[in-house]
């Protein structure tokens, strides 16, 4: 019998790769797309304020992670207001044709994580705009929800702060967030190792995000390759049902009929 194939989807778009690179901290664009084949991504997320997608006079992100095989994931990246995530998803959308769209609108501080008032303010605005918005958020439960009945496409908690490999923070508010979620619901941010990614996975998570776990790792290609594999353990596990938890032993082989 064959099973039918493990895929995903989101604003109508199936996938069957759960890992989604970023495209920013690489040495190279060609490194970057080299990591990106060995991930066995599908998805690639692009810091539209920080990756150059127009200049010819200058290396170009599409001269190496080609458009025709990735689905680029525009993100407003360095963005601090609903106006700036506007403004900069709209340039987006003329250059690519881009409207599946990532949103993050962070609060000005050392840990960088998403202002959630003006996270909530501009998915409004983008969605009238006729974006399709993956939003990236803090783990609040509550706001969470909030997101998605405005409308968004994918929820997207972050596991500890951007770039900090610290790893999933807090199991409860993620595995709360994906129990009342409708809408996809992936780790974004925080990822360090793959044993990180595939906790996330093993949570129930419909995909991972990351960017600084692999680029900034020794050997990047080996490390999208070793993500690639924690995410498909993650999934698989979550899929095959844990055994139960038990506070004390249980003997592997029966002890009744012993010799």
């Amino acid at each position: 019998m064959t099973s039918s194939p493990d895929t995903w989807t989101v604003a109508g778009r199936t996938f069957s790769s759960r890992l989604i690179v970023g495209t920013g901290k690489y040495a190279s664009y060609a490194q970057n797309a080299a990591a990106a084949e060995a991930a066995g991504a599908e998805i690639v997320t692009v810091a539209v304020r920080r990756v150059n997608l127009t200049d010819t006079s200058q290396p170009m992100l599409v001269d190496h992670v080609k458009p025709d095989r990735f689905t680029f994931l525009p993100n407003t990246a360095g963005c601090f207001t609903g106006e700036d995530a506007v403004r900069t998803l709209r340039l987006a959308r003329e250059a690519g044709g881009w409207d599946l769209v990532k949103l993050e609108v962070l609060s000005d501080t050392a840990h960088l994580y998403p202002d959630m008032i003006e996270t909530l303010r501009a998915l409004e605005l983008l969605i009238k705009d006729g974006f399709q918005v993956m939003v990236y958020c803090t783990d609040d439960v509550v706001m969470a929800k909030r997101l998605e009945e405005a409308g968004a496409a994918a929820i997207m908690p972050a596991a500890a702060p951007i770039g900090s490999g610290l790893g999933i923070q807090n199991r409860v508010n993620i595995s709360l967030i994906i129990e009342q979620a409708t809408v996809p619901v992936l780790v974004d941010a925080g990822v360090g190792t793959p044993s990180d990614a595939t906790l996330a996975m093993e949570l129930g998570c419909d995909a991972v995000l990351m960017n600084t776990a692999i680029a900034g790792a020794k050997d990047p290609i080996l490390m999208a390759e070793a993500m690639k594999h924690a995410v498909i353990a993650g999934r698989q596990g979550y899929l095959a049902g844990r055994m139960p938890r038990r506070l004390y032993a249980s003997p592997s082989s029966p002890l009744s009929g012993l010799i």
